[in-house]
């Protein structure tokens, strides 16, 4: 019977179960109602008085080491099976997560800039409170000037050095004080004017306003530069540059393309004619290059602007300018499947 006792007990510890129910069948056949242990401690009243002791002592060794068995194998593969319920199986697909979106403004200014990225244009930022000077004065736009009035401005404090920038244009100016010509950079931006909120108008809007300066420049290169924006932007070929006036650019345009009439909406966005105004443009007007300490005699250049949100609005056919800044999410979840 010590044989077979010393058997069991090296059954026992050679025993290895990855189961809870293996290690349940452990304890069923060594600890069950119907265990070996039951059948050997109803075979120790068998035993001879002299091996008693000594058997006995054996069968209590086998019952201890089966019960601390069965409870470390149960208590490690518990806690196996803790951690596999925490972190999931890892074979299986991972839990969907909800993608998030770029604000259609995002979208198109980093359109925009990737365009002109790719004609050698970089990227100018400059403040948002700007003063007097860089928003209005360097542009040609001295003190007491009428078109001053077309930009209502927001004043800081009433301090009237200090305002909430009219135009990206500022940014352009802090650039060529700083830089040397060849210049070659468009800023985009955040702007302010004190502009009633409509569906087409709003205090808070975005431009993107591009520079470029070297010698001999002309509005050749100008158009050159707008019809391969167009192209890139709508895949619109056809262009048409109108007349116009700007205080910083002379000659002075507003740039439209043909949208074409192809639809009810194309009809509707340009009012029956096929054509959309998109942008301003001009030649840098010497007086702004002189402000800037650049010689306007061995230097020219031209510039550009246009609204963020009005490029959205044709993209995307948004009809109310509003919807960008009201935070809806259901409009906001409709670009998450544009990068």
């Amino acid at each position: 019977m010590k044989n077979k006792i010393n058997d069991l007990l090296d059954e026992i510890q050679n025993f290895n179960a990855d189961t809870l129910d293996k290690a349940e069948a452990l304890r069923i056949k060594f600890l069950g109602s119907k265990g070996v242990l039951k059948k050997l401690f109803a075979d120790f009243k068998n035993v001879s008085p002299s091996d008693k002791k000594e058997i006995g002592q054996a069968l209590n060794n086998l019952r201890n080491a089966a019960t601390e068995k069965v409870n470390a194998l149960k208590s490690t593969l518990e806690n196996v099976s803790q951690n596999k319920n925490v972190y999931g199986d890892l074979t299986r697909p991972a839990e969907p997560i909800e993608l998030g979106a770029r604000h259609p403004i995002s979208i198109v200014k980093n359109q925009i800039i990737d365009v002109f990225s790719r004609i050698g244009f970089t990227v100018s930022e400059g403040p948002e409170i700007e003063d007097d000077w860089h928003n209005f004065t360097a542009l040609n736009l001295p003190e007491y000037h009428p078109a001053r009035d077309m930009q209502d401005t927001f004043f800081i404090e009433k301090d009237p050095d200090i305002l909430l920038r009219t135009h990206t244009s500022s940014v352009q100016v802090r650039y060529m004080e700083n830089n040397k010509p060849p210049i070659r950079t468009i800023s985009p931006g955040r702007v302010f004017r004190n502009e009633d909120i409509s569906a087409r108008s709003h205090c808070i809007f975005h431009q993107v306003e591009g520079l470029y300066i070297d010698t001999n420049v002309s509005f050749a290169d100008l158009k050159q530069t707008l019809l391969y924006f167009t192209e890139e932007m709508f895949g619109k070929s056809k262009i048409r540059l109108r007349p116009s006036y700007f205080p910083f650019t002379e000659p002075s345009a507003e740039v439209d393309i043909y949208w074409g009439l192809e639809t009810e909406t194309d009809y509707k966005i340009t009012k029956g004619t096929g054509w959309l105004e998109i942008m301003g443009c001009g030649m840098v007007d010497p007086n702004v290059l002189k402000n800037a300490n650049i010689d306007p005699e061995k230097y020219s250049g031209y510039a550009f602007g246009m609204g963020i949100e009005r490029i959205a609005m044709l993209l995307y056919q948004i009809p109310d300018i509003r919807m960008f800044y009201e935070n809806d999410i259901r409009f906001l979840e409709q670009f998450k499947s544009v990068i």
